[in-house]
């Protein structure tokens, strides 16, 4: 049972994640190159995408996992289940990775992207050859920050069904007073936290020292 709810967790996670940095990664990039001084400057757009993430991120999740049911309905055909959780997981996470690649994007050199522009780089080869290079160390940082933010979230998708640790721990921990469950469900996801944390530090140093 503890074996099949881990496999449940790890298996909406990674699907979420890869969505989420599929979709965030790109509107990060956006953000940054349409910002004040950007190489793509459009205060219009920036303005636009800015306002969209922020109300995203504003939204608990909670909330979000309830009152996107329709669109999980309509993407999965139900709103029960692994599959159907990786729906809220997904839509959560993706201004999440936006500003986390914001932020990673931010911190690259200006200098180096302004030797760039002037050896006449376009704006895809300043992003591919420049930004996203530089800020390999912080990326990384940010998927797995986001990785351990969605393990989280996952186990508030088991409140409603969602599957996985969260949902082992409520029917069988919390709802049949097995403290026993709730305790091993709890030392798996500190154990699966600190390992994905410990991944994450040692990719993120290897890639610092290139």
């Amino acid at each position: 049972m503890l074996t099949q709810s881990l496999k449940e967790t790890v298996y909406m996670v990674g699907i979420s994640v890869a969505l989420a940095e599929l979709i965030g990664i790109p509107l990060g990039v956006i953000l940054v190159i349409t910002a004040k001084d950007g190489i793509a400057e459009n205060p219009w757009l920036n303005r636009l995408l800015s306002a969209i993430v922020n109300i995203a991120r504003s939204i608990p999740f909670i909330i979000l996992l309830v009152a996107i049911i329709p669109f999980t309905r309509m993407v999965v055909g139900t709103s029960i289940g692994t599959a159907a959780a990786t729906v809220p997981l997904t839509v959560a996470a993706i201004p999440f990775v936006a500003r986390v690649v914001e932020t990673a994007l931010n911190e690259v050199d200006p200098g180096v992207v302004e030797a760039a522009a002037s050896m006449g780089a376009s704006t895809w080869q300043v992003i591919t050859k420049v930004l996203l290079p530089e800020a390999r160390p912080s990326l990384a940082a940010g998927v797995t920050l986001t990785t351990i933010n969605l393990i989280g979230y996952s186990a508030m998708a088991g409140a409603v069904g969602g599957g996985g640790l969260g949902d082992l721990a409520i029917r069988y921990g919390y709802q049949r007073f097995r403290g026993d469950i709730m305790f091993l469900t709890v030392l798996v996801l500190v154990l699966l936290v600190q390992l994905l944390q410990m991944v994450g530090d040692i990719i993120v140093a290897r890639l610092s020292h290139k």
